[in-house]
């Protein structure tokens, strides 16, 4: 009994430091949003005596962040559904369709999923450069699933394997093509993986700095965390203006992983032990 205790402190205290560690940040942040400047002056550490949502209003009018937010909606928008598309016509060719050199091209993926951004991102906006596309915002999109697509083109043939090939036979021995296969068996079939990846996608791309910083030079058509890093220039001497914006930005994410962690779990969990 004294052993299983032990085991049970010994991988919930580490959860528990990790959870401190993760949740204080974020409390800090509100805490200091909510100050006027004055009162972050005086005492920057401590609690807030005041609500000050003013703070929240210079930062959404001022900094405009509601057109940050359209842009990063559509960007995201369009970004995640493209990825999704692709990733699972992918998965299907690589699990289910026997053809000459599909595990040379697996092992590419996973290749490509080892090269960070900033190996190559000159040539990647030297290629949208040539192309027309900086600046724009199908650049963008193109940008992110090309960065992105590794990934979940992976996720996706580890979760697909586990879909029994009969299945897919029946399917076509019923009349029903490639197309039809991957409509009506696969992506039903593939819905907890799908959701994962999307919810996971649309994290990584709404968080994401460097890549928008990068292709978007247009102050109208900055997205949403690019918008929260020019308030700092902006609010120098204003410190909760610009926390303030911060939380903004960071509020739908917490939102969106409040409400589909489950999703998250269930689908990474299930890709995991088909994989």
């Amino acid at each position: 009994m004294r052993r299983q205790r032990a085991a049970m402190w010994a991988i919930a205290a580490p959860m528990m430091v990790l959870a401190v560690a993760t949740i204080y940040p974020i409390l800090f942040g509100l805490n200091v949003s909510l100050k006027t400047r004055k009162d972050y002056v005086l005492d920057r550490l401590g609690a807030t005596q005041t609500i000050n949502l003013q703070n929240y209003a210079d930062a959404w009018v001022n900094a405009d962040m509601g057109r940050y937010f359209l842009n990063t909606i559509i960007v995201t928008g369009v970004s995640v559904v493209l990825l999704l598309v692709l990733a699972s016509m992918c998965g299907y060719a690589l699990s289910h369709l026997a053809f000459r050199g599909s595990r040379a091209v697996f092992f590419v993926i996973l290749g490509m999923m080892m090269i960070p951004f900033q190996v190559i991102m000159v040539p990647t906006v030297k290629v949208l450069s040539d192309f027309g596309l900086i600046d724009t915002f199908p650049g963008l999109i193109l940008a992110y699933v090309a960065q992105f697509l590794p990934f979940t083109v992976y996720f996706m043939t580890s979760y697909y394997a586990g879909i029994p090939k009969e299945l897919t036979e029946a399917a076509r021995v019923d009349g029903n093509g490639l197309f039809g296969v991957w409509w009506r068996i696969m992506v039903p079939s593939g819905k907890p993986a799908l959701v994962s990846m999307g919810i996971l996608n649309a994290l990584f791309i709404w968080n994401d700095i460097l890549i928008a910083l990068l292709i978007m030079q247009s102050p109208e058509k900055r997205t949403v965390m690019v918008g929260v890093s020019t308030l700092r220039g902006q609010y120098p001497d204003n410190v909760p203006t610009y926390i303030a914006g911060v939380m903004l930005a960071v509020l739908p994410i917490i939102v969106v992983y409040l409400v589909f962690q489950r999703q998250i779990t269930a689908g990474v969990t299930a890709g995991a032990t088909k994989g």
